[in-house]
């Protein structure tokens, strides 16, 4: 059993890279007879852009597919590896690689939020929640979704060590995978980023209305 699945271990990563390439944002808007949503507002295939100019449907199908994706990476790693958590990382960051440089659109995709919170569901799931809770407190009072995805990223690292095993430092390996997406994302969010410093980043529009489609 151990020899095949090292003959084989080298389709983990590629497996979920190419899973984390999927860019349904992109195909959900599509779908729904809009246009190209990378055309759009910042261009991101992510569930925040397509909630701003596609509505709050196809945000939320988003959302759930970017993370059913990373989560399923995760979860066929986990199976066949078995249980290895090297080989788990390893697939978790290079979904999260899949959904920012996919390779059906020349490497340049999103910022790998979603894909990155269904990565660590099976992984640390309470870290995943309390990175939801700080978003949602970062949206709701100051109603920028990149500042709460820069604040989520920024804490996971933390939550992660606290949260894996209490009382106990987790893996190596889940940490240094957690602090490479962690950085990812930031590296990403470098425009919202520098538009949030300049006052010019686009609040997130609750009200469901579509914009530009």
């Amino acid at each position: 059993m151990n020899a095949i699945f090292l003959s084989a271990a080298w389709l983990i990563p590629v497996v979920a890279y190419l899973l984390g390439s999927i860019p349904f944002g992109l195909l959900i808007v599509k779908a729904q007879g809009g246009p190209d949503i990378r055309a759009i507002g910042s261009g991101n295939i992510g569930a925040a852009n397509v909630t701003r100019h596609a509505g709050k449907f196809a945000g939320i199908l988003t959302l759930l597919f970017d993370a059913g994706k990373g989560y399923l990476a995760v979860w066929l790693a986990t199976h066949f590896s078995p249980g290895n958590i090297r080989w788990i990382m390893v697939a978790a960051v290079c979904a999260v690689v899949g959904h920012m440089f996919p390779i059906w659109l020349n490497f340049k995709g999103g910022k790998g939020v979603a894909t990155g919170l269904g990565v660590f569901l099976p992984i640390a799931w309470q870290a995943v929640a309390a990175g939801i809770v700080l978003w949602l407190v970062v949206v709701i009072f100051w109603r920028y979704s990149s500042l709460g995805s820069i604040s989520a990223a920024v804490a996971l690292p933390f939550f992660v060590y606290l949260l894996y095993a209490p009382g106990h430092a987790p893996p190596e390996f889940v940490t240094l995978g957690t602090v490479i997406i962690s950085v990812l994302v930031l590296v990403k969010h470098r425009p919202n980023i520098a538009r949030l410093v300049a006052g010019e980043e686009p609040h997130l529009n609750f009200s469901g209305k579509k914009k530009d489609v």
